[in-house]
């Protein structure tokens, strides 16, 4: 496997963790909430630098983006309780959809 893969997996889980601590900072009201926050965000965009030495950088943010999306909106919905209707489902569902064309087809993905 790629290591450029796996950083990009690093800077994915501290994007949603960054995001998580955010809704529980309260507008950056709390102080640890918000201390990960921005901790988790300096990870992740480290690990999506890094990340991009070897990967196209629409590649990359694709990946990164829609897989935050995805993981986000479950994190929402399994610790807040927010509910996920078809419609939202449907989307996420399309973003992975595009996310692995463009991984298996895009002759820039394989660079």
């Amino acid at each position: 496997m790629n290591v450029s893969y796996v950083y990009l997996g690093m800077a994915i889980l501290a994007e949603v963790i960054g995001t998580t601590f955010l809704k529980q900072s309260d507008g950056f009201s709390k102080l640890v909430p918000g201390l990960v926050t921005v901790a988790a965000y300096l990870v992740s965009f480290y690990f999506l630098s890094l990340t991009l030495k070897s990967i196209p950088t629409g590649i990359a943010y694709a990946i990164w983006s829609g897989a935050g999306i995805v993981l986000i909106s479950a994190v929402a919905w399994i610790f807040h309780g927010q509910k996920l209707d078809g419609p939202a489902i449907a989307g996420m569902a399309l973003i992975i959809c595009g996310v692995v064309i463009m991984n298996l087809f895009s002759r820039v993905a394989a660079h």
